[in-house]
Parts: C-alpha cells; structure tokens; sequence
C-alpha cells in the first residue's frame, strides 16, 4: 500500500519565470506570437505542478487563455504560477502573465490561464499527488472556484 504524500502548501509551488522577448518571438507587427506565450504559460504551470508533486507532470487541458494586451518586441514577460487545486493525481495551476517595459517599468496584465496537469511516476503511469494546504482566505476562495472548474470538466467528458 502506497502512503499518501504529506500535503503541501500553495506557497510552496509558488514559480516565477521572466523573459526577454526578440524579434524571433514576434509577427510582422511586432508582438509576440501567441503560440509563444501559450508555450512559456504551459512550461510556467507545469513547473508549479513538478514543484508540487515533486514529479514529472503531463499537460491534460488548458482551460480559456485570452490575450488582452499585445506583448511587444522589448518586454520583458513575467508568469507566476501557482497550484490551485489537487486532486488524486492531477493538478490546476493557475498561471498569471505580465509584460513589462524594462525602461520605464511599466506592467501589463496580459493573461490569466488554467491548466490541469497529471503527475506521473517513473514508469510514467499516473501517481497520487499531495494534497493542498489553503492558508489564507484568498487561496480558499481559489480552491473552492478551481473544485467547480474541474466537476464541470469532468463534467463535459
């Protein structure tokens, strides 16, 4: 019998990953492509979902990621992410996006996103993960909205 994994807190998976963004990461119009942004959100998550489980974690959804500002050529892109839901083997994280202009200091909220991760043992079949600890009223409110996020995704299976 498998002992369940001593729970953790939110602040514990807690990441923060900045980025310069070059003229590879952009369109003809100077912002950055939003497949870029997708791919540094995915990483973001699933390094708060690793930090947390402590193992190697798929991507199994990502919930709405709109884009409502243009990252530009020059920004500097901030993701912070942290868990916000465990269940038995899978993970929410929630995922913030932020582009700043490194001169003048200026920040942009540009995206929010969720996505649920699965964690994964070496053999790479699923593995339970530990559970969240909630300490403050905000990250009880989060959990609460992540558990009705993932009923309805089980729901629409």
């Amino acid at each position: 019998m498998t002992k369940s994994p001593k729970p953790k807190t939110t602040r514990a998976s807690r990441i923060s990953i900045a980025q310069l963004m070059q003229p590879e990461h952009a369109n003809n119009l100077g912002h950055v492509h939003g497949g870029w942004i997708m791919k540094l959100v995915d990483e973001a998550g699933a390094l708060a979902c690793m930090r947390h489980a402590q193992k190697r974690v798929v991507t199994v959804a990502v919930d709405s990621l709109v884009f409502r500002e243009p990252i530009k050529i020059g920004d500097l892109i901030i993701l912070n992410a942290e868990v916000t839901y465990t269940g038995h083997t899978s993970l929410e994280a929630q995922v913030q996006v932020v582009a700043e202009n490194p001169v003048t200091g200026e920040r942009t909220h540009t995206n929010n996103a969720y996505l649920v991760y699965v964690a994964l043992d070496d053999e790479g079949r699923p593995t339970s993960v530990p559970a969240l600890i909630t300490e403050t009223e905000e990250e009880k409110q989060r959990m609460e909205q992540a558990k009705k996020r993932q009923a309805h995704r089980i729901a629409q299976k």
